[in-house]
């Protein structure tokens, strides 16, 4: 078994799809794992893949933490009872909003100065479209940002055990109060779901020939359409105060889009169109890179390939066997026609090298 850094036994309440992503994590590592769950059949599916063994009320149990996966409208709840029911452990949610919630569980009267030492807010960033624990993956974590938003009195021991659940699950600690949390996910987080949402709505009564024509660039702004309602009704509204001026920002945007939109011909509307889009080139450049480096632009290369099983993996196999390391990769299917497109970015240097290789080895490549 891998090192840990947490000895365990761990609690994990709340087995959706974040807390039995938890619970797989941290079993596969080799610690002790117990799960609670309103939901009998939840804890059950969690149990069954894994995720560690169903905690019956009552036994006794000393955790080293105990890991709130609840939905955010009842998270602090279940924190101050686990507060109060675990003395000597550690208390961590993973909830999407921070401030709220801390701010509910120090205004719950049986919580004391003592008590809330031991509760320190984190936040993984990451998740699936899909949900509950049957959606679950132990590596769901991997590589990827974990905040952890201790408050001015979380006592030492336990903001490095909180951080020592994001280590032991293979992603990277980022450290950030409460405040600064929520409106930077607002932002990146939040608002794009918001978009992506309304964006996917205008698509409900579309005719059937219009979303034929349907690719990549829709699927991207409505990915995250998909995801749980009833999650996000709960994230948008402890999280409103944040997301609303950036909301309103967007209205303003939309406003004036629609005005210049309205009369194309104006003088200074073209211009206009321009400075809008070249804003959106902006803010787009901003995104960090690969592994959170600088943004850096990537050349494309588009090869035609057949539809049936192993090209796209023959492909890539052919791409790496040339030494060209594949930076990015998107695979788009054609409508009428059995081929695919596959869309491999690579530094600009390396770009006519791969044209040229894969060229020689008759893959068709899109010029």
């Amino acid at each position: 078994m891998p090192t840990t850094h947490l000895a365990g036994p761990v609690l994990v309440i709340g087995t959706g799809l974040l807390g039995t992503s938890v619970g797989l994590g941290l079993s596969q590592r080799g610690l002790n794992v117990w799960l609670s769950d309103p939901s009998p059949s939840a804890q059950t599916v969690a149990q069954d893949i894994g995720a560690g063994t169903i905690h019956t009320p009552g036994r006794p149990l000393a955790p080293e933490l105990v890991v709130v996966g609840a939905p955010p409208d009842v998270t602090a709840q279940v924190v101050a009872q686990a507060l109060l029911d675990y003395p000597m452990a550690t208390v961590v949610d993973i909830a999407s909003v921070k401030e709220s919630i801390l701010e509910a569980v120090r205004a719950d009267t049986r919580i004391t100065d003592a008590h809330l030492a031991r509760y320190v807010g984190t936040h993984p960033m990451s998740g699936r479209e899909k949900s509950g624990p049957a959606a679950a993956r132990g590596e769901l974590f991997t590589s990827m940002p974990w905040v952890v938003c201790a408050h001015t009195g979380s006592r030492g021991e336990s903001v490095k055990t909180a951080e020592a659940l994001a280590i032991d699950l293979g992603a990277t600690v980022s450290r950030m109060n409460a405040q600064d949390h929520d409106s930077s996910v607002a932002l990146i987080s939040h608002f794009p779901q918001v978009a992506s949402s309304l964006i996917a709505s205008r698509l409900m009564n579309a005719p059937g020939h219009s979303l034929a024509l349907a690719g990549n660039g829709l699927r991207d702004t409505t990915r995250i359409a998909a995801s749980d309602p009833k999650l996000w009704i709960q994230i948008l509204s402890h999280n409103a105060n944040a997301l609303v001026p950036i909301l309103r920002g967007m209205h303003e945007d939309l406003e004036r889009l629609i005005g210049t939109l309205e009369d194309p011909s104006a003088p200074g509307a073209l211009l206009d169109l321009a400075q809008l889009m070249g804003e959106g080139n902006a803010g787009q450049a901003r995104i960090p890179g690969k592994h959170g480096a600088p943004p850096q632009a990537f050349a494309l290369v588009t090869i035609v390939v057949q539809d049936r099983p192993g090209q796209v993996a023959k492909l890539l196999v052919d791409i790496g066997d040339a030494g060209i390391n594949v930076e990015d990769v998107r695979v788009e299917h054609s409508a009428g026609h059995q081929v695919g497109l596959v869309d491999v970015s690579v530094i600009p240097g390396r770009r006519e090298e791969l044209i040229t290789v894969l060229s020689a080895l008759g893959w068709k490549v899109v010029q």
